[in-house]
């Protein structure tokens, strides 16, 4: 692309006119021809590389201040929000023209909506990508990310890739973060979804006070057509404030445009969820197979989301019930009477909400696997000992990317969180044998939840990620027990 035609996408000309190879802002990843971006970042200065990138061929720079170096450099107020409109210029802006973006925003539930959406949208027909928190995900592929919402440039490469690859949706999980950075700038989404408001992400280099932190959010529904939001949560004012699109209720609350009615657990030996119905917008009743009575107000922000799209109900019902998210209690198929999840719960919290969530499923038994990883303070490990020995029946303690810590020091860690508890345990260091252990010995009606990994396919130790994909060994181990191999 031509430099000036680039340059449009902010309102800028140069004297020159080279074409331009790329879009960079790593002065590592530099290549000749392209246009390098200046960021400020949290711990180092883009325009702090300025010269080198030039020295490595970068035909134009993009600067928040002059720089005196060999090519034009291109002064403008806020280089992470001309990124993002350069880079929608660049890739062609996919967003609008060549696919649609639903943007989900929330302290929690944006990756189960997500997934949800996902699920709704292909029982419907449409193909349908995902970034966020488990990655970038379409078609087969699944490609790891740093952070939920990735660089504008990456927001713009993925959407390309997506419309190209015949995407009809990408659902874009939207942080705070990524909305005050301007990484999702240059489009408008044609829905934006709200789940829920609470504290997180304050202090250091995140945000600075709650307010702040609401205000971000607020920030979607100033890029959107139509806002989809949750009546019942206290911030759902605060969140739509200054808000330029058109706006869609859900909730329990008599008030909104679709309303939920009850909730019921479901549970047979490999599907745990939950089932409600809805009137309002739409008439239906969904079973939703992920567990958990909040879980209804995920399905319930899909639904809206779907019921303004036009996506059939029979979809929306088709959607739910066959939804699953990967690492997030994904249930593995098992030849017997137990249900096999596996999650990424890590910490005491999320271990808490994960076992208290299947004890409302009464399980025969609830056995949790778990480890936790090195180089991280202790007392997480106590906490999530005592989390799991308070929680669950029978707790299986085990590795989880030990990193650069022996396991064994790692266990005894764990256990003293335990014996806070009357909580019953073994200790299998070896993360296969445990799975081992688990598959073996389960019992009909009991529960099972490997807990720890969830998305992640290896375990770390001593600086190196060996491949680990709980479902690959999943597999391995029931065809050596179909086999009769031992160990």
């Amino acid at each position: 692309m031509k430099l000036n035609e680039l340059l449009s996408a902010i309102g800028q000309m140069a004297k020159v006119d080279p074409e331009i190879t790329d879009l960079i802002y790593d002065s590592r990843l530099v290549k000749p021809g392209c246009a390098f971006v200046c960021l400020r970042g949290a711990v180092s200065d883009g325009h702090k590389y300025a010269a080198m990138a030039v020295e490595k061929g970068a035909a134009v720079i993009i600067a928040e201040e002059p720089l005196k170096v060999s090519v034009p450099v291109i002064v403008t107020e806020n280089t992470r929000l001309a990124l993002a409109l350069l880079s929608a210029k660049f890739f062609g802006n996919p967003a609008g023209k060549d696919i649609k973006v639903i943007g989900i925003t929330g302290t929690k539930g944006k990756t189960t909506t997500a997934f949800m959406m996902r699920s709704i949208l292909e029982a419907a027909g449409y193909k349908t990508g995902v970034i966020g928190t488990i990655g970038v995900a379409y078609g087969d592929k699944v490609i790891q990310t740093a952070n939920t919402t990735p660089e504008s440039y990456q927001v713009q490469k993925y959407l390309r890739e997506m419309a190209d690859d015949g995407c009809a949706y990408c659902v874009m999980e939207v942080s705070s973060i990524g909305l005050k950075d301007h990484r999702v700038a240059g489009f408008t989404f044609d829905l934006g979804l709200f789940t829920n408001f609470s504290e997180d992400h304050i202090g250091g280099v995140e945000h600075k006070d709650m307010e702040e932190y609401l205000y971000c959010k607020s920030l979607l529904f100033q890029m959107c057509r139509t806002g989809i939001i949750n009546i019942d949560d206290a911030s759902w004012q605060g969140v739509t404030k200054g808000h330029t699109c058109d706006l869609v209720t859900y909730g329990y609350s008599t008030e909104a445009d679709l309303v939920a009615h009850g909730e019921e657990l479901v549970t047979v030996p490999g599907f745990l969820g939950v089932r409600f119905s809805a009137t309002g917008r739409e008439t239906f009743t969904a079973d939703v197979a992920i567990p958990g009575k909040f879980n209804v107000y995920n399905a319930l922000c899909a639904a809206a989301a779907a019921s303004v799209l036009g996506v059939p109900m029979e979809a929306v019902q088709a959607g739910l019930k066959a939804v699953k998210v990967k690492g997030r209690v994904e249930p593995v198929p098992v030849p017997g009477d137990f249900t096999l999840l596996i999650d990424y719960a890590h910490n005491a919290v999320s271990m808490e909400s994960l076992l208290s969530t299947l004890r409302l499923y009464q399980p025969k038994r609830l056995i949790c696997m778990f480890g936790a990883g090195g180089n991280r303070p202790k007392v997480r490990r106590y906490e999530m000992g005592e989390a799991s020995g308070r929680l669950a029946d029978l707790s299986v303690i085990t590795a989880d990317n030990s990193r650069f810590e022996n396991v064994l020091d790692i266990i005894e860690d764990i256990k003293i969180g335990m014996h806070r508890t009357d909580g019953k345990y073994i200790t299998i260091p070896d993360r296969r044998e445990a799975i081992r252990w688990c598959l073996e010995n389960a019992e009909p009606g009991d529960i099972v939840v490997l807990a720890g990994k969830g998305h992640e396919d290896y375990q770390e130790i001593e600086g190196v990620k060996y491949p680990f994909d709980e479902r690959v060994v999943i597999r391995e181990i029931l065809a050596d027990l179909e086999k009769g191999v031992t160990v």
